[in-house]
């Protein structure tokens, strides 16, 4: 033994050493996943045009006037707004402010939103798991197709997940101690996700309360006062923009879009954002056509199958597996609080998304990818390191077995004729390392090194090859309008040149902007409305082309403003110069009456004029 070592200064100097070579390691693995995650969500954006031109227009409106900004206004000039709250337009509406309007500067907060997403669950997942499992979790939620769409995409969707990440890891930090502040910033972060897409944000909530029930230090009264005042905090950030709204005088607000009649942001919440997505004739019934048909299998199937269902069988799996393996672990044992707070989410989430019977769509399940990705990876540590029992090999074979299977199927289902090697090769590494986890060869018994880390490798391979090769197909193309969804560009459906065309301009509008009707909008500075059209995806269309303020009549899903009075004093206010004639949607109920008696009334009363084959009636020109 040398004097170095056997030195009792040099002895307790290298644990130190190693501790900061571990953390040397880890900043370097972290760093390094953020900058691939970058360069998955970040490079290609400014050729993506505007994604869906109904909230990118919101951002334009929002950098006009900061009154438009705080209340998610379509126009600048108050008035409808879109049928989300606002809280992911603001980050919009600060780019676009700072970088002018362009698809890049609306789509960038989206990709910041989804680098910090992985990065944050990679470091929450390191906590209970360590660092290997921490990177593989943030890697495994940024080649998520889904969340690959969703992070280059101008929804919501992507700021709501890094809000309940951060809720999530503000959580399982607070376990560790049981700290109040952890539980009430848990409950505060909830709130604002509330601020971003309204009672999806909850869905969440039965995994919060659970997990500190169970696995939080301190008493039962302790632990239950705490989750009551998340629970108020909770209230305290999410309610504070309802009752603004409450409180502002309507007229010096724009309409609540998606609020059916009573102009209300709490019926907003609770109706169309909330109880009518649950249910429409039933929860569990018929499901709409975005989505397929309501069912434990919902998530398998060819609309929503390759948006986030890679991992679902894994994650299956490797859960039942953690729970078995932690089962005489303390109450309060790290690395099973974390799968039962993932495991829940997952759980919860995918149920009200399997059998929810209202308005759906594939991309939702991005706010399944966080705990899908979590759950594999603390499971598969878990399972990894117990491989010298023949229980956890069972487990990891048929994790592996099960995930391989499915991308298989999956692509041969929905793109049978896109790189069909791809599938095949899965299936091979994937039988392959299935067999690996069944003999004791690759156990830190029995096996060696070199033979365990390519057993390792292959599962990862067979879980995961499949998901990267659909968002990198995502990444390479640019996808419009509002119903996105990944893959390759010709598989990826609306997502790609669907519904808003390319370039994220509404092409099946019937009022999209030519040359003259732009010409025309933009001769005039000084209506609040330079023109009104039916539906909010056509207003929304015709001010991206034209940056001009424009009136969508019935908002987005049918809503009774302006009445044909609200109409008639506008007009005679002098606020709105022309009508355009048609439009797209807008016409659901409350909203096709009253915005057909308009159309009426000006064909009655006012000039027509004949614009490129469309039809605008000039309303300071009375017959």
């Amino acid at each position: 033994m040398t004097a170095t070592i056997s030195h009792p200064i040099a002895r307790a100097a290298q644990p130190r050493v190693a501790t900061r070579a571990a953390a040397r390691s880890w900043r370097v693995a972290l760093g390094t996943l953020a900058l691939l995650t970058a360069a998955l969500y970040v490079l290609g954006l400014w050729n993506s045009g505007y994604g869906n031109d109904y909230y990118a227009a919101a951002a334009w409106s929002g950098s006009q006037s900061w009154t438009a900004m705080l209340f998610g206004s379509l126009d600048p000039s108050l008035g409808i707004t879109v049928d989300k709250p606002p809280l992911s337009l603001w980050l919009m509406s600060l780019s676009v402010r700072a970088f002018g309007l362009s698809g890049f500067s609306v789509m960038l907060p989206q990709a910041l939103c989804g680098i910090a997403a992985v990065a944050l669950l990679a470091i929450t997942v390191k906590r209970v798991a360590g660092p290997a499992a921490g990177i593989a979790a943030g890697a495994m939620l940024a080649v998520t197709p889904v969340a690959t769409m969703m992070f280059r995409y101008d929804h919501p969707d992507a700021l709501l997940v890094l809000l309940l990440v951060g809720a999530a890891a503000a959580l399982q930090r607070g376990l560790e101690h049981g700290r109040w502040r952890w539980a009430l910033l848990a409950g505060s972060l909830v709130g604002l996700a509330f601020l971003t897409k309204m009672l999806q944000a909850f869905l969440v909530l039965p995994a919060f309360a659970l997990v500190w029930m169970v696995a939080a230090p301190g008493s039962v009264l302790r632990r239950a006062a705490q989750v009551l005042g998340a629970g108020v905090a909770l209230v305290a950030s999410a309610g504070w923009w309802v009752a603004l709204v409450a409180l502002w005088p309507e007229s010096a607000r724009p309409y609540i879009g998606g609020s059916s009649t009573s102009n209300s942001a709490l019926e907003l919440a609770l109706g169309y954002n909330g109880l009518d997505r649950i249910s429409s004739g039933g929860f569990g019934g018929p499901g709409g056509s975005f989505s397929g048909a309501a069912g434990w299998t919902r998530l398998f199937n060819s609309q929503m199958g390759t948006e986030a269902a890679w991992l679902i069988p894994a994650a299956l799996v490797l859960l039942v597996a953690g729970l078995v393996l932690r089962g005489g672990a303390a109450r309060t044992d790290r690395a099973r609080a974390g799968l039962i707070l993932w495991g829940t989410w997952m759980l919860v989430t995918g149920a009200t998304f399997s059998l929810m019977s209202g308005i759906i769509h594939p991309y939702y399940t991005v706010a399944l990818a966080p705990a899908l990705a979590a759950v594999v990876a603390i499971g598969g540590a878990l399972v990894w390191k117990a491989r010298d029992l023949i229980e956890a090999r069972v487990f990891g074979a048929l994790a592996v077995l099960l995930t391989s299977g499915a991308a298989w199927a999956m692509l041969g289902r929905s793109a049978a004729s896109w790189h069909p090697e791809l599938r095949w090769a899965i299936l091979i590494i994937g039988i392959g390392a299935t067999i690996a986890w069944l003999t004791p060869l690759a156990t830190k018994r029995h096996g060696s090194a070199p033979i365990g880390a390519a057993a390792l490798a292959a599962s990862l391979v067979a879980m995961l090859a499949g998901p990267t090769a659909w968002s990198l197909a995502t990444a390479s193309h640019s996808s419009s309008g509002s119903m996105a969804s990944s893959g390759p560009a010709s598989t990826s459906g609306f997502g790609s040149g669907g519904m808003g065309g390319p370039g994220g301009q509404s092409s099946s509008s019937s009022s999209s902007s030519t040359s003259e009707l732009t010409k025309l909008l933009q001769a005039d500075t000084k209506s609040d409305w330079v023109a009104a059209v039916s539906g909010a995806q056509s207003a929304a269309s015709l001010e991206l082309q034209t940056g001009t303020s424009v009136l969508g009549m019935g908002g987005w899903s049918g809503d009774p403003f302006p009445s044909l009075a609200q109409f008639q004093q506008y007009v005679e206010d002098g606020r709105i110069h022309y009508l355009i004639s048609g439009g797209g949607m807008g016409g659901g109920p409350g909203g096709g009456s009253s915005t057909s008696e308009i159309q009426q009334w000006a064909a009655a009363n006012y000039e027509a004029l004949t614009v490129d084959g469309q039809t605008v009636y000039d309303l300071t020109s009375p017959l």
